[in-house]
């Protein structure tokens, strides 16, 4: 009698009892009988499928990569992907939202720096004036500041309240 044959009729827990295995080890066991193109052949063809996936979809990472061998009829789980790509160097690196605050391609007229070449004697003499984001954990705040040139000082200064981007995942 083969086990496999009468298990509709047999608990997984009296099973695992008789062969005196854990439940994990009858479940490893039983997996490999019934799936002919398993072991280290199967561990290879996974290897060499996530491969394809990462060079096909470069921005995947371990979860859509699970999701696309499943949609190729590989049965695997999302943490055997990630131990692969984690050991086969293929992980995804996560691109930070860098927010772009200078557009210099457009077709407004440029004004000339008329403070570059000035000299600068006292306090109040000359203002600069700039605007910047800050990055927070997941979100940024704009900035905007006005400096004494002489005296390197603040002299006002504001935010806007905070902006949240899409973070991908």
């Amino acid at each position: 009698m083969i086990i496999s044959d009468s298990l509709d009729s047999i608990s997984v827990n009296r099973a695992a009892e008789l062969l005196e295995v854990s439940r994990s080890g009858f479940y490893k066991w039983f997996q490999r009988s019934i799936r002919p193109d398993s072991g280290p052949n199967l561990e290879i063809k996974i290897r060499e499928e996530i491969q394809n996936i990462v060079i096909e979809f470069p921005g995947y990472g371990y979860r859509r990569v699970t999701i696309e061998l499943q949609n190729r009829d590989y049965s695997v789980k999302e943490k055997i992907v990630r131990k692969f790509m984690k050991e086969d160097n293929l992980l995804c690196v996560k691109r930070r939202f860098r927010l772009q605050t200078t557009d210099s391609n457009h077709g407004e007229k440029i004004y000339p720096n008329l403070a570059r070449d000035l000299k600068v004697t006292g306090i109040n003499h000359l203002w600069v004036a700039d605007i910047t984001y800050i990055q927070l954990l997941k979100e940024f705040v704009f900035l905007a500041v006005i400096i004494d040139v002489f005296s390197r000082r603040c002299i006002g200064l504001g935010t806007e309240p905070p902006y949240r981007h899409r973070s991908d995942t």
